[in-house]
């Protein structure tokens, strides 16, 4: 007989014999258990019925079936039954940071769904409270995300094409003027097609400037020598039209 190429075989074969005998001695001791099972009858008091078809648990102490999702009720403190959590916890979130931003309620009605709130289109102006100069440019798209709410502008600096978006609650922003609205309602939500050069609104510097001096936010508190000539001349006109 030929030891030789026993000897050489790898461990691999008597690793894979040795599994598949581990195995069928498993095999066989489950087969025994099931037939001693069968055999062997025992009474047990009947368990009521569940009233969910849920995954069952044995509970240790009281030893009955229960299920493993459990409803536990409304937890009272000195006698009174405390609310049971808000369905929706993010909104409820949204609502008490906007409530300390926003204390008047202006920065919201002005970004709400109605017909007096600003829409995509209008050219609105941002004032910082930091300092610098406002920035003005046409709405693109408002977006509505509770405390995150924010509005996106562009305008052209130098005849570049500059977007820019604001948190509306924001304490850095001062305020948001409308400087001028739509004509016509947009009948889109993000009015993207504004950046191609053909719908290009180009730059809003005569807009607000004419929207200031309509203000007149340009003149100073005291009127001028010649403001003042013109008006004592105008009504010396009013009371000589009247005297006629």
């Amino acid at each position: 007989m030929n030891v030789a190429p026993l000897a050489r075989r790898p461990l691999g074969c008597l690793k894979a014999s040795l599994r598949q005998a581990r195995q069928q001695k498993m095999f066989t001791r489950h087969i025994a258990t099931e037939a001693a099972q069968t055999t062997t009858t025992t009474t047990t008091t009947p368990q009521p019925p569940l009233e969910h078809s849920f995954f069952r648990l044995n509970d240790r102490k009281t030893k009955t079936l229960r299920t493993a999702f459990a409803v536990y009720p409304n937890t009272t403190v000195a006698g009174k039954t405390v609310a049971p959590a808000p369905v929706n916890v993010v909104q409820s979130l949204h609502e008490v940071q906007i409530a300390k931003m926003d204390p008047t309620g202006a920065r919201t009605a002005l970004f709400a769904k109605t017909r007096e709130a600003a829409k995509p289109g209008d050219v609105l102006m941002v004032t910082h409270r930091r300092g610098g100069e406002p920035f003005a440019g046409v709405c693109l798209s408002i977006r509505r995300r509770g405390i995150d709410t924010a509005v996106l502008l562009r305008n052209h600096l130098s005849k570049i094409g500059v977007e820019m978006w604001f948190k509306v609650y924001n304490k850095n922003v001062a305020g948001i003027e409308i400087v001028k609205r739509r004509p016509k309602r947009a009948r889109r939500a993000r009015l993207t097609y504004m950046r191609q050069p053909k719908h290009d609104f180009g730059s809003v510097d005569d807009l607000v400037f004419a929207w200031k001096r309509s203000r007149r936010v340009f003149t100073s508190g005291k009127p001028t020598a010649a403001a003042a000539a013109a008006a004592a001349k105008g009504a010396k006109g009013a009371v000589a039209a009247k005297k006629k």
